[in-house]
């Protein structure tokens, strides 16, 4: 299955000025441009038929993320955020080329709170070490979905990932307090809040 792409790919000098700047602000050994690294990335676990993006972006900060939108935002190419690839969605594939923005090198556990009832932890973080963590702590986080052991965070939240206990428990969505954003043209946004109950001013996070 293929799906239709919105608007046509990079072109061949616009992709070379892309991976000329991406180089320049995030050094070699983050950027992948050749097409044995790249094609690598071109799918994930739908039936959509792969496609090779033009670079890949292995970030390892919010600083690496910052740095790649902008200079996408600068020469108006399409980026495609990437985690764990486990999705059945085609939401990792990117269909109209450009970046393929991977996220699993930021996969840091960064607090887990037992009063709080809450955990912080970065977009690559495999969901089954996060289930493992707070289980030590005598804590629960219930979505499930078949791939936990190899999905990741940020994937998850992008497609709000369930599984079989979703029934009882519900969603993704239903666990995000809040969220760190950058956003297209590089800027940073954090959203939500520390606690279950939060009723002032709009929810941003469950808008984004």
């Amino acid at each position: 299955m293929q799906l239709p792409a919105p608007f046509p790919r990079p072109s061949a000098a616009t992709v070379d000025k892309v991976r000329s700047a991406l180089n320049r602000v995030l050094g070699d050994s983050k950027v992948i441009t050749s097409e044995e690294g790249c094609s690598r990335y071109g799918a994930d676990e739908s039936e959509q038929e792969p496609v090779i993006p033009d670079a890949v972006v292995m970030a390892t900060s919010a600083e690496d993320i910052a740095a790649t939108l902008s200079v996408a935002s600068e020469h108006q190419v399409p980026v495609t955020p990437r985690a764990g690839g486990t999705g059945k969605s085609g939401g990792a594939v990117p269909v109209c080329g450009g970046i393929t923005l991977c996220t699993l090198g930021m996969n840091a556990i960064k607090e887990i709170n037992g009063q709080e009832l809450l955990a912080v932890v970065e977009p690559g973080l495999v969901l089954e070490q996060l289930q493992q963590a707070v289980e030590a702590e005598g804590l629960f986080y219930p979505p499930d979905p078949n791939s936990q052991a190899d999905c990741a965070l940020g994937g998850n939240i992008a497609e709000n990932a369930g599984g079989p206990r979703a029934l009882k428990y519900g969603v993704t969505r239903d666990y995000v307090l809040g969220l760190d954003v950058i956003t297209a043209t590089g800027s940073r946004l954090s959203t939500g809040r520390r606690t279950v109950k939060g009723v002032t001013g709009y929810d941003l996070t469950a808008l984004l």
